[in-house]
């Protein structure tokens, strides 16, 4: 039934399951906000009502936290996330009414580490047991954010295939209980394919309304820094050529596609980038064994529970351009190079001789060969007979050798199809990235195949055909700190505050080590700032893990590669060490050596000793040139990053250092020149000696 008011649904939803009500909706940009945010209303003034909604990643518009943040992001945030609407429960959620509550499995990284609601009420889920832990938790109305095809007589998933299925076919196959599932239609979500398309059937209650075609979320691009660079760029050299590739988001994901590009479209100005920083003769045995430097020819498939935007560049580029199969046997058959996308009378024999079909086709036997190209679409079987599109007739029975030669000539298609270049469990990312997937050519649109994360994140139940999709997988993520012996935590501090989460990253590490050519790639900067005190990311031991020891495999720091599989914790810490920032090594050294992990005689090689960030900075000015600071473009001004520059040295600054650094604004004169920046942040004129303070503090950092 489709309704136009969110009100009315929610009158449906309780009559249809009661007022007890578990709210499963999806991470980021999934989520239905009118049907979400009428739901909270209902439940608020109702407190016979019960709800609780069970979610992740709650995006919402940003704001800052002090007044200098809050004029930077109020100007900001109104041009770029427009009419997108907030989340009721997101806004009040350090006051939420006593019968709503609200669960989540992943957290926007440190938004809540000091929330105690989302603190106690989150769940720690591997991505591929969330659908499962619902379940579990009664869910009993499922709502998301839907498209809807052209005809109107489908919808898609779109953005969020990656729970909602799994929860809706359990629940329709078992019906435990009174259950609905809601879709709320915005038109600025592209249509897409794969286990995203559904009969619009799949949903009881669709919400259509043209004034909820609100703008979708995009989140703000960050700059890429020297460090982050560093390590993708020689993360790039790990990529194998024909392989598969999955990336997380953020700089340093970004860093990595923009080193891709680099190798694919100016391989001598890449390889002298490599040369200049020294990253080919520190790392040519792992370079040689795991990746390389060529330009990647055949190109890569993607299999990422994130659809990352910058994926849209490595597409635009044709490295994303491997297309895989759902079909055992003709996937073995294209990676042996037995056949090609080219269909044709080998095609069809050697299928026959690999008992992909019968001699005798049969229905199923047709129904695969049209699925992929190698029928023709308007060819019709009945009976073991094929019939085409002019009425004549051809015996589906190739042993009989005038049908076999009718068949090649009059059947057969020219071209593979519904093969994918892309296996995605959600996509989120910038303005241009949504609507270059509105904008794409359905066909090629409809190779980007949207999944449930079981299917990405796991090979539990598809292994065979994973292992031919997935030949030398790269699994490139991120992590906060890695302990000396190869644990890494990722998602939480060790006194139990959860940062973010633990998404799929678990899920991809353990891929990793069941693949037969699989690595995984963790990347980490070296060090971070506290209030001012820089602190290793490479520590003894930690109170927390997300990865444990025994799946470590290659760490990328902006110092340099360390390839830990199969190695003893001796060579382990020795490695992790040399990566390390030199201004922490020797007490990391001292800590194993009181351990017994590593000898008494243990010296560090003097070449490993001159890991500090000035010394790689000053390298790679040589080739700076190549690595804007916003690779992919921002949504930034050019006066908003001077003044984002400004209030990061802020935000970095101990409580001494900005004493002292208010103490010099004070008695720094105005720059004429930074007129223009007070005036973007409301402090040309001030009004007391807060505004006042505030005007000289910005004077002074972007001075």
């Amino acid at each position: 039934m489709e309704f136009s008011q969110p009100d009315v649904i929610v009158d449906e939803i309780i009559k249809r399951v009661g007022k007890q009500l578990v709210v499963a909706t999806p991470l980021a940009l999934g989520k239905p906000p009118q049907i979400l945010n009428s739901l909270y209303n209902k439940a608020k003034s109702d407190s016979s009502i019960q709800l609780t909604i069970v979610t992740a990643l709650t995006l919402a518009k940003p704001k800052g936290n002090s007044l200098l943040e809050s004029r930077f992001m109020g100007p900001f945030a109104e041009r770029v996330f427009g009419d997108y609407p907030n989340f009721l429960y997101e806004v009040e959620k350090n006051n939420l009414p006593s019968n709503i509550r609200v669960v989540e499995f992943y957290f926007p990284a440190g938004k809540y580490l000091n929330v105690p609601a989302s603190q106690q009420n989150y769940i720690s889920s591997n991505y591929t047991h969330v659908a499962r832990d619902l379940i579990g938790l009664g869910v009993n109305v499922v709502c998301q954010l839907v498209a809807l095809s052209p005809d109107s007589k489908r919808l898609s998933l779109s953005c969020n295939p990656d729970v909602a299925n799994d929860v809706m076919i359990y629940l329709n196959n078992h019906k435990p209980y009174p259950f609905v599932f809601v879709g709320q239609v915005n038109e600025n979500l592209p249509y897409m394919y794969g286990e995203a398309d559904v009969p619009k059937e799949t949903f009881h209650y669709i919400l259509k309304n043209k004034e909820f075609n609100f703008r979708l979320f995009c989140p703000p691009k960050l700059s890429v820094s020297i460090a982050d660079y560093w390590i993708g760029l020689q993360a790039s050299t790990l990529v194998k050529d024909s392989g598969e590739i999955q990336i997380g988001i953020g700089s340093l994901g970004d860093s990595l596609v923009h080193s891709l590009i680099l190798r694919q479209n100016r391989s001598e100005i890449y390889l002298n980038c490599l040369n200049s920083l020294g990253i080919l003769d520190n790392n040519k045995d792992l370079i040689r064994k795991v990746g390389g430097v060529e330009p990647l020819k055949e190109g890569l498939f993607a299999a990422s529970e994130m659809f990352v935007d910058v994926f849209m560049y490595l597409i635009k580029e044709g490295i994303i351009k491997r297309k895989v199969y759902d079909h055992i046997v003709l996937q073995r058959l294209l990676n042996k190079k037995l056949i090609t996308e080219d269909v044709n009378e080998n095609t069809l024999y050697l299928l026959l001789k690999h008992h992909a079909i019968e001699p005798k086709l049969t229905k199923v036997d047709f129904e695969f060969l049209q699925k992929f190209g190698i029928f023709k679409s308007e060819v019709k079987y009945q009976d073991g007979v094929l019939i085409l599109d002019n009425g004549e007739k051809i015996s589906a029975d190739l042993n009989e050798d005038s049908s076999h030669q009718e068949i090649v000539k009059k059947v057969l298609g020219n071209k593979l199809k519904n093969g994918a270049i892309v296996h995605g469990g959600f996509f989120l990312g910038c303005n241009e990235f949504y609507q270059w997937l509105r904008d794409l050519p359905e066909e090629l649109r409809a190779s980007i195949h949207m999944k449930s994360v079981l299917r990405i994140n796991q090979l539990y139940g598809h292994e065979e055909l994973d292992k031919l999709h997935r030949k030398n997988a790269r699994f490139f993520n991120t992590c906060m700190m890695m302990t000396l012996t190869g644990a890494a935590v990722s998602d939480g501090l060790e006194d139990g505050r959860v940062v973010s989460g633990v998404g799929g990253q678990y899920n991809f590490v353990a891929m990793a080590h069941e693949l037969p050519e699989g690595r995984s790639v963790l990347q980490m900067r070296a060090t971070r700032n506290e209030k001012g005190d820089v602190k290793s990311n490479i520590v003894f031991n930690y109170g927390h893990i997300t990865i444990p020891r025994h799946l470590r495999d290659i760490v990328i720091t902006e110092y340099g590669m360390a390839d830990l599989r199969g190695k003893t914790d001796h060579e382990v810490i020795e490695s992790l060490i040399q990566i390390a920032d030199s201004r922490f090594q020797w007490g990391l050294i001292e800590q194993a050596k009181i351990a017994k992990k590593i000898p008494e005689d243990f010296e560090l090689d003097p070449c490993f000793q001159e890991n500090f960030p000035e010394i790689i900075e000053k390298k790679f000015k040589k080739i700076q040139e190549y690595f804007p600071a916003f690779p992919f473009g921002t949504d930034l001004t050019d006066q908003e990053i001077k003044i984002g520059g400004g209030l990061k040295k802020l935000k970095k600054m101990s409580s001494l250092q900005l004493v002292l650094t208010i103490f010099k604004a004070l008695l720094k004169s105005t720059d004429k020149n930074n007129t223009p920046y007070l005036q973007r942040m409301g402090l040309e004129k001030t009004h007391g000696l807060k505004e006042k303070i505030y005007a000289k503090l910005l004077n002074y950092v972007i001075s």
